[in-house]
């Protein structure tokens, strides 16, 4: 499995700790609300994320946009910012409330991946995705979905030192998981703040899954641009990441054709007949 300077996020949201409460059960948004700010409220760091949640749009906005689409093009880089290798470029189809999705290869349409809660799939049966589908079923999604994903259980708060970073004051609040959260519970992320507006400018943070060495590298990933899908929800346009010691760039996306469509079934986020489950990692 080759590496990419992307930590593996992908069951974090999927194994939060929530009831199963479904979208359309009476009070179900207002009830996972009510419980994330009954979280974020118990600690000045925590009152800190919720403040970003509401200046990109809110919780219950986020939740009642229902499923998302939009198209993440993931480009490795050279030190200077050139490309190198093929980009990672999907059409993502996702689920924010249960944490699903569905890749559609933007380069062969024929081929998709994808997690329905449970496994993780790849159709056709003889396809061949560009990257492990357990590993990238949900990373871009977390990443994409700061500060919004923050508010799940499992998730601590606490609060670091001002900083600056690419030439802007940052409020940083550290982000790590309670034991037994996701696959990777022992990585943390510092959310980079602007102090004025308390919107996201970037994350850093450590990658342990895929790294046998033990070496905890840290990556600054900043986020460009503003857009929004509607309902005044607002996330970014692309990133740029860097390695935290050096400076030296590893990787740049972007978001593209970003839109809530409440119209999705629920069924479009079963595994295909035709798709196989890719077992282990």
């Amino acid at each position: 499995m080759r590496f990419f300077p992307f930590v593996l996020l992908l069951l974090l949201t999927a194994c939060a700790d929530y009831d199963t409460v479904s979208l359309t059960e009476p009070d179900a948004v207002d009830r996972r609300v009510a419980e994330a700010a009954e979280r974020m409220d118990a600690s000045p760091a925590g009152q800190r994320v919720a403040q970003a949640i509401e200046a990109h749009g809110g919780l219950e906005a986020w939740y009642r946009g229902g499923p998302m689409r939009y198209r993440y093009a993931y480009q490795r880089t050279d030190a200077d910012g050139n490309a190198t290798g093929d980009p990672i470029d999907t059409y993502q189809l996702i689920d924010p409330w249960d944490a699903r999705a569905v890749h559609t290869v933007a380069s062969d349409t024929m081929v998709r991946f994808g997690w329905n809660g449970e496994e993780a799939w790849i159709a056709p049966a003889d396809a061949e995705p560009p990257i492990n589908a357990r590993f990238w079923a949900l990373t871009p999604y977390y990443f994409v979905s700061m500060p919004f994903v923050l508010a799940d259980p499992g998730v601590n708060y606490a609060l670091a030192p001002s900083d600056t970073v690419d030439g802007r004051p940052v409020d940083v609040i550290r982000i790590t998981f309670d034991a037994g959260t996701g696959d990777a519970p022992d990585d943390y992320y510092d959310l980079l703040l602007d102090p004025q507006t308390n919107r996201v400018q970037g994350v850093r943070y450590i990658v342990s899954y895929f790294n046998p060495d033990g070496e905890l590298a840290e990556t600054t990933m900043l986020y460009d641009g503003a857009q929004s899908p509607g309902g005044g929800i607002w996330m970014q346009t692309g990133f740029r990441s860097f390695s935290s010691e050096t400076g030296a760039q590893r990787a740049k996306g972007t978001l593209t054709d970003l839109r809530f469509d409440p119209d999705v079934p629920d069924e479009a986020f079963a595994k295909p007949e035709d798709a196989r489950v890719q077992e282990g990692m």
